[in-house]
């Protein structure tokens, strides 16, 4: 972060020279200046150092009007000769503030340091001017640091196919990485939101997203959930706007968008609401505001979906927050890991690139992304991969005429293993006889804690879905659709893994036709027919679907592999099927509604030949009688 002080401004104070023309040139100067007579007030500065080279006062009004003037490299040079010639003075306290600082922009640490020291000679350590001139400190050391100490990064544009405009930016991707939206500025200053596809590693022409979401005003900053079905983006100065920019929502289903919806005053308000970051499930929203009752100007808050479907009043992310600015949250599809821009934490100048982690107790304290992730310059936004092993960014290219490009790189290993890859599951929910695609609610649980982690659903015209799989847990998948079985998936994460696609299309038995069905998520030790602590997901979800269908009869049936001796095994299989039946008779269900069956070894599902066929073959299943 770098901040301005309080310095001396164009006041009378005792001069450095007795030369009757440098004075001459030099209140004249003066007198131009007051006018905003920047030309002539140059002139006459530089025409009064030629009669007193040694005229310091004349040196340092000069580089302010050339600050005044946006020339730097002037300012810098003529500041540079002032404190050469008074090195010491108070009066060049001004001149050491812009070196110092100019040559933090210019990432030149080691030099601003040298400037800084001297800098902070002209204040008390406690001094809030003191505190800012540390501060400034910190970040030419950090910055000198980061350098010596660099990631393996190397970044590589995206195909020309993609760049296709002067200015591309603010990139999002969908959890499989095949569908990217991103913000273009267009040539008459519009800014729209277009999309690229990606089959076979190529990318698409970018197309406009939707007729109902590009206006001729701006609209930008897009988010997207892992599905690509839900978008939230930013929209200044609609008529629909509660503030000068407001945030919107669409919903995609088949191939269209729908109208663009206001997220209301819960979320919006008069001030200004940008910058959203949608949780893979899109139940969480991260934006970016500076209404009142923040940290610092500008803070990042988020707001949860309700089940009532509403979005709930935002809170703050205090231990995140600065007294400063953060800006471009990004919560990875872990619903863990967040990555944002700050200035206000310490960095290597201007905004850098952080990340934190949700803890049972809050947000662990925001690291560095580190160098060259960051640098100098501001870095805006960062998007990273569902499997965490790439970064998508924006570059703005210096020179007159705004143009950006957008970026991808391997994200090194001590990154990589600050988050916690995820998996993604994607596929299609059909009808098991017509292949008519079905509009299916998808949970994803965690066995340990019944807790839901994720709830999506899949498009009612396609029946294409995506959920996201988080690592280093067991997980129950349920696929609900109402009139049919429901389905049950396990997936065991306990080991750390790389996050990689699955593919899974899921057909659904209606419950007039059902066949068979294996509950995937009832568990026993080993020879034994009490129910494991996890299996109640799974029991819970099954009376809950008999109280919801109460005319529905079921069998429960037991099975096991081959080992051992068959008549135990039948047996075994029994007392396990009527475990099942006694949970869901103590959960309210009718017995006369269950029965239960026991098949032993007599009805594999596959040849017991390995031990991966005997685990699918030790199972329970239930059908519709």
């Amino acid at each position: 972060m770098i901040v301005g002080l309080a310095v001396p401004g164009f006041g009378q104070e005792a001069l450095s020279t007795s030369n009757k023309k440098a004075l001459d040139f030099y209140n004249r100067a003066m007198e131009n200046f007051a006018q905003r007579r920047t030309e002539e007030t140059i002139q006459l500065l530089n025409k009064a150092i030629e009669q007193d080279t040694a005229f310091t006062e004349a040196h340092l009004k000069l580089g302010q009007v050339y600050e005044y003037a946006r020339r730097p490299e002037l300012a810098l040079q003529t500041y540079q000769r002032a404190i050469r010639q008074q090195p010491g003075k108070p009066a060049t306290g001004l001149a050491y503030q812009f070196v110092g600082t100019y040559l933090l922009k210019k990432g030149q640490y080691g030099q601003a340091l040298t400037y800084l020291d001297k800098f902070g000679t002209f204040f008390t350590p406690q001094s809030s001017q003191g505190k800012r001139v540390e501060r400034l400190r910190q970040t030419a050391l950090f910055g000198q640091q980061a350098i010596q100490n660099p990631l393996p990064v190397k970044p590589r544009p995206l195909p020309a196919a993609v760049q296709a405009f002067p200015s591309q930016y603010f990139p999002v991707l969908t959890a499989d990485e095949q569908t990217l939206v991103f913000t273009v500025l267009k040539p008459e200053g519009d800014e729209d939101l277009m999309v690229a596809t990606q089959q076979a590693e190529t990318w698409s022409a970018p197309s406009p997203l939707s007729e109902r979401i590009n206006t001729p005003r701006n609209e930008g900053t897009p988010s997207l959930s892992a599905d690509g079905r839900t978008l939230v983006f930013t929209a200044c100065n609609e008529r629909n706007g509660l503030g000068s920019c407001d945030l919107y929502i669409s919903r995609k289903t088949g191939t269209e968008w729908s109208a663009p919806q206001n997220l209301g005053p819960s979320v919006n308000t008069r001030f200004w609401d940008s910058q959203p970051a949608l949780s893979a499930d899109g139940r969480r929203l991260f934006f970016v505001s500076d209404r009142p009752g923040g940290v610092g100007r500008r803070d990042i808050w988020c707001s949860q979906l309700g089940n009532d479907g509403q979005w709930q009043t935002p809170f703050n992310l205090k231990n995140i927050n600065t007294a400063f600015d953060e800006a471009s949250p990004f919560i990875h599809a872990n619903g863990q890991t967040l990555f944002f821009a700050s200035d206000g934490h310490i960095g290597m100048g201007g905004y850098d690139l952080f990340i934190a982690d949700s803890t049972a107790t809050g947000w662990s304290n925001p690291q560095n992304l580190g160098y060259p992730i960051n640098t100098a310059d501001d870095q805006a936004a960062l998007f990273v991969a569902a499997n965490g092993t790439r970064a998508y960014y924006s570059h703005e290219e210096s020179g007159d005429v705004q143009r950006s490009k957008l970026y991808v790189f391997d994200l090194p290993a001590s990154i990589r293993e600050k988050i916690r890859p995820v998996s993604y599951l994607k596929g299609v929910i059909a009808d098991a006889g017509t292949k008519k695609p079905l509009g299916a609610t998808i949970e994803l649980i965690d066995l340990e804690t019944n807790k839901v982690i994720s709830r999506v659903q899949s498009d009612a015209e396609t029946g294409q879905y995506t959920a996201v799989l988080p690592s280093g847990g067991e997980y129950a998948l349920y696929v609900n659709v109402p009139g049919y079985l429901f389905k049950s998936l396990s997936f065991d994460f306990k080991q750390k893994r790389e996050g990689e696609g699955l593919n899974l299309s899921v057909p659904l038995e209606p419950i007039r036709s059902a066949g068979r069905e294996t509950l995937n998520n009832i568990f026993f030790e080993s020879g034994r027919f009490g129910l494991a602590e996890k299996s109640r997901v799974e029991l819970d979800r099954l009376a809950q679907f008999m109280e919801q269908n109460p005319t529905v009869k079921v069998e429960i049936s037991g099975h096991t592999d081959d080992r051992g001796d068959a008549a135990a095994n039948l047996e075994l299989s029994r007392k396990r099927a009527q475990s099942v039946v006694s949970f869901l008779v103590k959960a309210g269900i009718g017995p006369e509604r269950i029965r239960s069956a026991g098949y032993g070894e007599t009805k594999p599902l596959v040849p017991n030949s390995s031990e991966e066929n005997r685990q699918q073959n030790r199972r329970i299943e239930w059908r519709i009688l």
